[in-house]
């Protein structure tokens, strides 16, 4: 796994230990940030579920100023850890270990709004809908902001969440991608 583009192009990530998590192929990250980018004149960056960092470190190398990473793994948080260091990217990041419900209400109190935000839930627990509700509900994102949702393909989002609209859906194998804005 490596960094696509940008800043930080041909930089190789490491994925996170074992098989609890399913890094995004560099196939699809190339494909999210053609749909939505490709580059970013700064803004802020939310990657849920983050695994090993890989797409907020994009984000970061094609341009985002800063992003929160959140992840429940602690496998994970070591990961993304070692990849911003490696991409050299400590200052522009926030890393938590938390669960995804409970890391957005405390993005709510901070009154934040984010310009890019990453949802890759586990396949099998997909939770998707109940967050992009949290989102809605809470003006999480900002109004030219984008929700990029990553899940298995069998998975159908519905067209609307309440202000959020759906963009574009794209299938790559098993792999889904659907896209949000208000």
């Amino acid at each position: 796994m490596r960094v696509v583009s940008g800043t930080r192009k041909g930089k190789t990530l490491k994925v996170v230990p074992g098989n609890s998590t399913r890094p995004t192929t560099d196939k699809v990250k190339e494909a999210i940030f053609n749909i939505i980018g490709p580059y970013f004149d700064g803004g802020m960056g939310l990657d849920l579920f983050a695994g090993s960092g890989g797409l907020g470190i994009e984000a970061l190398s094609r341009g985002a100023e800063k992003v929160i990473f959140v992840d429940m793994d602690g496998k994970a948080i070591q990961t993304i850890r070692e990849n911003v260091k490696t991409c050299e990217f400590e200052d522009k990041v926030e890393i938590y270990r938390n669960e995804a419900e409970r890391a957005i209400k405390a993005l709510i109190k901070r009154e934040l709004a984010f310009d890019i935000i990453f949802l890759d839930p586990p396949y099998k627990k997909q939770q998707l809908l109940k967050l992009l509700e949290l989102i809605n509900e809470n003006n999480l994102l900002s109004e030219s902001g984008t929700i990029v949702c990553e899940h298995g393909s069998e998975i159908l989002l519905p067209d609307n969440v309440g202000k959020l609209f759906k963009q574009k859906h794209e299938t790559y194998g098993i792999i889904a991608i659907t896209i949000y804005k208000f």
